[in-house]
Order: structure tokens, then C-alpha cells, then sequence
């Protein structure tokens, strides 16, 4: 018998799999193999409490089940779409847009919302949909949705301005004005998902960020070609918390964008530069002495020892010298370049083999100090 509480994983994988056989019956009122119990506790399919329901459920990630369920009976219908906060199509082939079109005026609860497709089915409708019934989402997934236009933005800024989590990588047709005009009224962005957006993704577009999304950790800006100086630098006085930034294929920029990220981001932890040629020692210089900077304020700033530097891509920066790098190495410990923990990544950079990190050289001593053994 199964109870309201105190339920063990193996009972609520017994009755996971009553539910879906009632599932494909299609009638969880009058089905003959829903339980019996005694008083006080559940007696029919339509009785289960709609946490127990979902914490059922909860036991896969299959949304296609849960979408199934939702579908059995109008109390199942209500439980699921009141509860359910995370939901992901992914799986979806064929028809993503009719899907999301029916689905998301029941599913109203929705903080969590992935998208993400192989070939492109998505269109504004499905979009605008999301935003006019889906007012609490905070994350959403829309990479590699080439068919969307600056409609899609457009509604998302009105109808979702909670967001802090956005993947729009790939979206191509998105316009640097339409996701200006988002970042005016989703103020709350944290994580932002750039990649290959090169109309979107330009200096236009990174001042209004910088100017609005003062919270921002996360953006990944890969190969967005327009970005330049005055488009990193406003991020960087803006958006002080950045802490992870993939500026890779961004060929424009120059050492005046790693100084002011050096200089206004204390808390950064990972930068991509891969195959940014304009940079040079000027810029390692100014990362390796911005933890020291970073440290003397660290009481104004908010600065403490777990921040600095645990991830910079370099590949591909041939301009620049062993000395300047072994700086960089040197002030942030957190940097490897010891086989297995490859954090400072220097591939195509011949000139850099000299670097190494502190464990390394560690490593070369200890082995030389070892006494030696005739063979």
C-alpha cells in the first residue's frame, strides 16, 4: 500500500509505473488498476495529491511523460501545469512550433525553458506565444533558432522580464536594435549566450547591456566579428560581476579591452581570446597586476581570495612574449599548464612553451632533487 508520506524511492517506482499504465488508458477516474486503499489515505488515481503526482513524475526526466500525463485527466491537466517549472523540448524532431504553440498557455508556471533544436523549427508565433503566457521564465534556451526574427525579442522584453538566463547562440537574424531594446527591460540577465549572433552582437548592442544589465556574470560573445574597444569596455565599467567572458574570434578588440576588464571586473575567472591577434604583453601586463589592485580595494569592492583568474585562452595570440604570460602564470595560481589541468591554453602560440604554472616548476624540482640511481 502505498501512503501520502514517508514514500521510499523503489514505492514511488512501483506506482510511477501504475501511473503511466493508467496513462495510456487515458481514464485515471474509472481504471480498475488504480490503488484501493483504506480510509485516510488515497483510494483512487484521481485522488493523488498533485505534490505526490509530481514527485512521481519527478522521477524522470522525460518530459514527453510528463507532457503524456498532463493529458490523462483535467486534475492530473491542473496538477501538472500548475507545478511543473522546468520543462525541456529538446527532443522534440518534428513540429517544436505546433507543440510549443499548444502547450505553453497551460504551462504558465514555467521558470525553465529549453528550446534547443538541430534543424531549426521555431518561428516568432511560438515565441510571442511563450512570452504572452509564460510571465515567471527565467531561463530559456532558444540556440540555433535561425527562423526567429526581431519579433521574438521584441516579445520576450515585454513578456518575460525576469529573465536572467538567456541562449540565443546562432539566432543570425536578430538585430543589434532589437536586443539593445531587451536588454532595456530584462534588467536581470545573468547569463547571456552571444555566440555566432553577428548582427546582434555589436558595440551598439554591448553599451546598452552594459548600461542596463548591471548584474551580468556570464556572456559569451564568440565569433560576433563587430564587437570592438568601445563595445567591451562599456560592458566592462557596467557590469562590475562579470565573472566568465568568450571573446574568441572577436578580431577587432585590442589590449584596451582586457585592461578595462583587468581594471572593472574584479571578479573574472575565465576569458577567451582565442585568435585575438590585436592583443599584446601591454594587456597581460595589466591582468597580472590587477590582482594586486583588485586586493588593496578588496574592502571597498567586495574583493576576496577566491577570485582571479582560473581560465584564459590565449591560443592563437602570437604577438605575445613568455615573459609577459609567465606573469600572468605567476599572479593568478589558479592558471596550469601541467598536463591533465590545462587552464591557460596556449595552443599555436610556439613562443609561449617556455611558461609554466607554480606545480609545474614544483614538479621539475622535486624530480631534480632526487637522488640518482646507477643503472
Amino acid at each position: 500500500m502505498i501512503g501520502k508520506e514517508n514514500l521510499r524511492t523503489e514505492d514511488l517506482n512501483l506506482c510511477f509505473q501504475q501511473l503511466m499504465m493508467v496513462a495510456g488508458g487515458g481514464d485515471c477516474g474509472n481504471s480498475t488498476r488504480g490503488v484501493k486503499m483504506e480510509a485516510g489515505v488515497i483510494t483512487e488515481w484521481k485522488d493523488i495529491p498533485a505534490e505526490l503526482l509530481m514527485q512521481i513524475l519527478s522521477l524522470t526526466d522525460d518530459n514527453q511523460t510528463v507532457i503524456a500525463a498532463s493529458g490523462v485527466c483535467r486534475g492530473w491537466r491542473d496538477a501538472v501545469c500548475f507545478a511543473l517549472s522546468r520543462l525541456s523540448l529538446s527532443w522534440c524532431r518534428k513540429n517544436m512550433n505546433n507543440l510549443v504553440l499548444s502547450l505553453m498557455p497551460k504551462f504558465t508556471e514555467l521558470q525553465i525553458l529549453v528550446l534547443r533544436q538541430d534543424q531549426p523549427q521555431l518561428e516568432d508565433n511560438a515565441v510571442e506565444t511563450i512570452s504572452n503566457f509564460c510571465h515567471d521564465l527565467q531561463m530559456l534556451d532558444l540556440s540555433r533558432s535561425f527562423r526567429l526574427t526581431d519579433r521574438s525579442l521584441y516579445a520576450l522584453a515585454h513578456g518575460c522580464p525576469d529573465l536572467t538566463n538567456l541562449n540565443i547562440s546562432g539566432c543570425t537574424a536578430f538585430s543589434d536594435g532589437a536586443l539593445a531594446y531587451l536588454a532595456s527591460l530584462c534588467r536581470k540577465l545573468k547569463c547571456l549566450n552571444l555566440c555566432g549572433c553577428v548582427r546582434a552582437a555589436s558595440d551598439h548592442a554591448l553599451q546598452a547591456i552594459g548600461h542596463y544589465c548591471n548584474q551580468l556574470q556570464i556572456l559569451n560573445l564568440g565569433w560576433c566579428e563587430n564587437v570592438s574597444d568601445d563595445g567591451v569596455t562599456s560592458l566592462a565599467a557596467g557590469c562590475p560581476d562579470l565573472r566568465t567572458l568568450n571573446l574568441c574570434g572577436c578580431v577587432r578588440i585590442t589590449d584596451e579591452s582586457v585592461i578595462a576588464l583587468a581594471n572593472g571586473c574584479p571578479h573574472l575567472r575565465s576569458l577567451g581570446l582565442y585568435y585575438c591577434r590585436n592583443i599584446t604583453d601591454r594587456a597581460m601586463y595589466s591582468l597580472a597586476h590587477s590582482k594586486v589592485n583588485h586586493r588593496m580595494w578588496g574592502s571597498v569592492k567586495g574583493v576576496n581570495e577566491e577570485d582571479g583568474l582560473r581560465t584564459l585562452n590565449i591560443s592563437q595570440c602570437t604577438a605575445l612574449t613568455p615573459s609577459a604570460v609567465q606573469a600572468v602564470c605567476d599572479s593568478f595560481p589558479a592558471l596550469h599548464t601541467c598536463s591533465g589541468r590545462h587552464s591557460l591554453i596556449m595552443s599555436g602560440c610556439l613562443s609561449l612553451t617556455s611558461v609554466h604554472c607554480a606545480c609545474a616548476v614544483h614538479s621539475h624540482r622535486a624530480m631534480a632533487s632526487l637522488p640518482y640511481q646507477a643503472h
